[in-house]
């Protein structure tokens, strides 16, 4: 899947920073945030110079649903086209 681009997205509202998507990231994408949030919880973050590779291991271990993983359009496409993993199409 090389041509195939993913963006992770932490909801914050639902992180509780337990690490689990850290654990299971093999891509070293994610993170625990070394300053807490608002609620006092250091939240999963996402490394911008990581690759994803969309197999959903973060997603699906995360007890909070708290992550969502987009794949992006492929090259030569439009790139401002967005669309869930898992889900269908609008």
């Amino acid at each position: 899947m090389p041509d195939r681009k993913f963006e992770v997205v932490v909801l914050e509202h639902f992180c509780k920073g337990c690490g689990l998507c850290v654990e299971y990231c093999e891509q070293g994408k994610l993170y625990i945030v070394q300053r807490p949030n608002k609620r006092g919880i250091q939240i999963a973050g996402v490394r911008p110079d990581a690759d994803c590779t969309g197999c959903l291991q973060c997603a699906t271990i995360c007890p909070d649903a708290a992550l969502e993983i987009t794949r992006l359009e492929a090259a030569g496409r439009r790139t401002d086209t967005k669309q869930p993993v898992g889900r269908p199409a609008p």
